[in-house]
């Protein structure tokens, strides 16, 4: 069987009785590609912000990951750890603030999407 070339994992991939903190940790060090979904609640989450975030970014500066923030809502992202790196979408700006109708958000995921594509593509270039 063929490998796809994108595997998501998320938290909530966790069943019960799982040790979660482990399994979060052993899925970052895993990751080729991590994304970071940036809003106040993000930023605000001693977990997501505090630990994850840190194992995130440690694993980037170390070129064995790739970290993408992806602006979800307004926040105050630019001052953040991870503020130095590029977001999605184009020029950080929130996907809740392109427009009133789901038109417009899909054009923000669109560009998103489009986005992690580029960074696949060059990842998978590299090796």
């Amino acid at each position: 069987m063929q490998r796809r070339p994108i595997e998501p994992w998320h938290d909530r991939r966790i069943t019960a009785g799982d040790a979660w903190a482990g399994e979060i940790d052993d899925n970052l060090e895993r990751a080729d590609i991590i994304l970071l979904l940036v809003s106040a609640d993000f930023i605000a989450s001693d977990c997501c912000y505090d630990k994850e975030m840190t194992l995130a970014l440690q694993r980037h500066e170390q070129g064995a990951a790739r970290v993408i923030p992806i602006i979800i809502r307004a926040s105050t992202w630019h001052s953040a750890p991870f503020g130095r790196l590029q977001p999605l979408p184009t020029d950080g700006r929130a996907v809740a603030t392109w427009g009133p109708d789901k038109y417009a958000r899909d054009t923000a995921w669109k560009n998103v999407a489009d986005g992690i594509e580029k960074v696949l593509r060059e990842l998978l270039e590299a090796k």
